[in-house]
């Protein structure tokens, strides 16, 4: 999908916690129906971006815009350590959330969408890790919201599973929704994600496509970008993105 305008917009982002600074003058634009993922260090501010960014908490400075259709849902979010009240069932589960944005139908179409259909009546507590993030993706879509913000999505999980996760992710954004992620999987990044952030310290210290951070850098993958942005001269690297 190709829209001149994005679909949410952050400008002039701080955030302290206290006396900590956390983030720093950050400032980035989500496209429509893309994939863009935040990446960087643990402790690089990541986690307090994205809840940022999904409404979860207000910046201490600065403005987040959101110019998306008016929704029961505007943003999904799926936090890295999802959890859901035991006794239930992956079902049942599913039908509470959409019962919030009277979209009671929807519990079946979002579980089938993560391959989860097979699990609809059993107990979230006896789904494996992997399951269980998948459940969280499928809570995340639910009402349709145009933006699902994923943090971590394939965080302690086996190389498959944190595929198949990836895989539900861009193929939501096939379908125009826009996907905003944090990872430490470079190769899964890479291998969805139209643009990169890179966060290190609180700040953005590079940011484009793939195929752009690998010709600014002369790197043969996004792990050898990431390497030169985070541990080079973070002076230097700023002034090579503004001027790349």
């Amino acid at each position: 999908m190709t829209e001149t305008q994005p679909i949410l917009e952050a400008t002039g982002i701080d955030h302290d916690y206290g006396t900590v600074s956390v983030l720093q003058d950050i400032s980035l634009t989500v496209p429509r129906g893309s994939v863009t993922a935040i990446i960087g260090p643990n402790g690089a501010g990541k986690t307090t971006l994205i809840r940022a960014l999904a409404g979860l908490h207000e910046p201490t400075e600065g403005e987040i815009t959101y110019h998306g259709p008016e929704t029961a849902r505007q943003i999904g979010y799926l936090p890295q350590h999802p959890a859901f009240r035991p006794g239930f069932t992956c079902r049942e589960t599913l039908q509470f959330y959409a019962s919030l944005v009277g979209d009671d139908d929807a519990a079946m179409e979002k579980l089938a969408r993560v391959g989860l259909e097979d699990a609809a009546d059993r107990n979230v507590e006896a789904l494996s890790g992997g399951m269980t993030r998948l459940l969280g993706v499928a809570q995340a879509t639910i009402g349709d919201p145009p933006i699902i913000v994923l943090d971590e999505p394939g965080s302690g999980l086996d190389p498959g599973m944190s595929m198949h996760v990836f895989d539900v992710a861009s193929a939501l954004a096939d379908e125009g929704v826009s996907i905003l992620l944090t990872s430490h999987d470079l190769e899964l990044v890479e291998r969805i994600a139209d643009e990169v952030f890179v966060l290190s310290d609180g700040q953005f210290v590079q940011h484009g496509s793939t195929a752009e951070l690998r010709a600014r850098f002369n790197a043969d993958s996004l792990w050898s970008v990431y390497e030169n942005a985070i541990e080079g001269d973070l002076d230097t690297v700023r002034v090579q993105g503004e001027h790349a």
